[in-house]
């Protein structure tokens, strides 16, 4: 797989995006604040054996030998957009099948988002008897009929999840390792819950972001943390992501200990900081189909938000095609912004945490798009569609300093003076 990346070469910066796109910038050394977003650490060579090493020898917990029997009843919970799935997939089925535990028993639970994505069957890597008797279920968060409830949390929420889930003896969760200050981003349990959770749960967890938002995001990963104790998961499959859709770790044992040490090498792979803001900051999102996604793109919009001068601009790079969902589109033809954003806040569809990142970057900067996407609908949500790197470099030529963020979604991009405290709260 292809690896992206930002260098610098006789002040041509190369900036990489998708899966073979790039954007050469010939900036003046002056104008260069920073080049960042490119992981410490070299991605896996070979996922499926990196995993099931990381299975032979858990974090905390015992052997799955030890800690299963061939009766149970196991179900393996994917989160959204995990890179590389299918090799993980392979080696923990792989892994828990040489333990003893029947085929029969395994069940594999996936998100509705993985489906509409278009990403592929994630037994793929499976040998064909086992393929034939695990099944993949998809996540219907709509149907009463395939949710049970399980409790209701010390505040009182009801706790309703995916049957899959209530009726199994062991969860395995696999899910990604972010930052604690990812939007959107409830810790290791938040792969289970509120992800396999109903309707009604899924939009209280969609708050938008606001005053408070750090300890707002705070109480949810404490109330999917109380979920995942009341279900009793104590083991999960933690993956550290490199660029695009490569991987730097994958870690397994217990949840606690994942989580502890998987922040750890997350933070040393993505942690950056740059001496000042710039009047440009470009962002580029690499990788695949997975990787071009909305979700994205509001990661990107955040970072760049946060490092832009005030009245300066933002570029991001992508190969996003998706059309955006019903939060989204409904920043199109409004009366005003934030006339929409009321609205928006009120109705709480999937995707208004995009939204509200969208809205909040076009309040401090002006924002232009390298896509995909129709250039009418570009300009409807008041963005400035870009349509070839010819462009992009004419507008950094435009600006007297620039910052430039590869890997955006997963980069954690500080200004010196704010570092400090930042990984003081952390």
């Amino acid at each position: 797989m292809l690896t992206r990346f930002v260098h610098f070469d006789e002040m041509n910066l190369v900036l990489r995006y998708g899966v073979d796109s790039q954007v050469e910038l010939g900036l003046a050394d002056e104008a260069v604040v920073a080049e960042c977003g490119m992981p410490r650490g070299s991605p896996i060579r070979d996922v499926s054996t990196a995993t099931a090493a990381s299975l032979r020898s858990p974090l905390e917990y015992p052997s799955l030998a030890d800690a299963t029997t061939p009766a149970d009843r196991i179900v393996v919970v994917l989160e959204s957009g995990v890179p590389q799935v299918e090799p993980i997939v392979a080696a923990v089925i792989g892994c828990l099948v040489e333990a003893g535990v029947d085929p029969d028993g395994l069940t594999l639970l996936r998100t509705p988002t993985d489906v509409e994505s278009g990403r592929g069957d994630p037994r793929r890597d499976l040998p064909e008897a086992l393929k034939r008797s695990i099944p993949v279920i998809t996540h219907e968060p709509d149907n009463r009929r395939k949710m049970a409830y399980l409790a209701a949390t010390r505040h009182g929420d009801p706790v309703f999840l995916n049957r899959a889930i209530t009726d199994a003896d062991v969860v395995v969760p696999i899910g990604r390792i972010r930052s604690a200050a990812s939007p959107g981003y409830h810790g290791m349990n938040g792969v289970v819950f509120p992800a396999f959770s109903d309707h009604p749960t899924q939009q209280r967890f969609r708050t938008p972001p606001g005053e408070g938002e750090k300890s707002h995001q705070a109480r949810l990963v404490v109330e999917c943390d109380e979920v995942g104790w009341l279900l009793g998961v104590t083991f999960a499959v933690g993956i550290v992501p490199g660029p695009g859709e490569e991987i730097l770790e994958v870690l397994a044992g217990e949840i606690g200990a994942v989580r502890a040490h998987g922040r750890e090498l997350y933070e040393q792979a993505w942690w950056h900081t740059v001496p000042r803001k710039a009047s440009l900051v470009v962002a580029a999102i690499q990788g695949g189909a997975s990787q071009q996604t909305w979700q994205n793109v509001g990661t990107a919009l955040d970072l760049a938000g946060e490092l832009v001068e005030e009245g300066g601009a933002i570029a991001v790079c992508c190969d996003l095609s998706a059309q955006p969902g019903p939060a989204v589109q409904h920043l199109i033809g409004a009366r005003s912004r934030q006339i929409a954003m009321r609205q928006i806040r009120k109705d709480r569809a999937e995707d208004v945490l995009q939204a509200t990142q969208l809205a909040r970057a076009l309040d401090r900067a002006d924002v232009y798009l390298l896509s995909r996407l129709d250039h009418a609908m570009v300009e409807d949500l008041e963005m400035a569609p870009i349509s070839n790197t010819a462009e992009l470099v004419r507008l950094a030529h435009r600006h007297q300093s620039c910052i430039l963020v590869s890997n955006a979604p997963n980069a954690i991009v500080t200004v010196e003076k704010k570092a400090g405290r930042m990984r003081e709260e952390g």
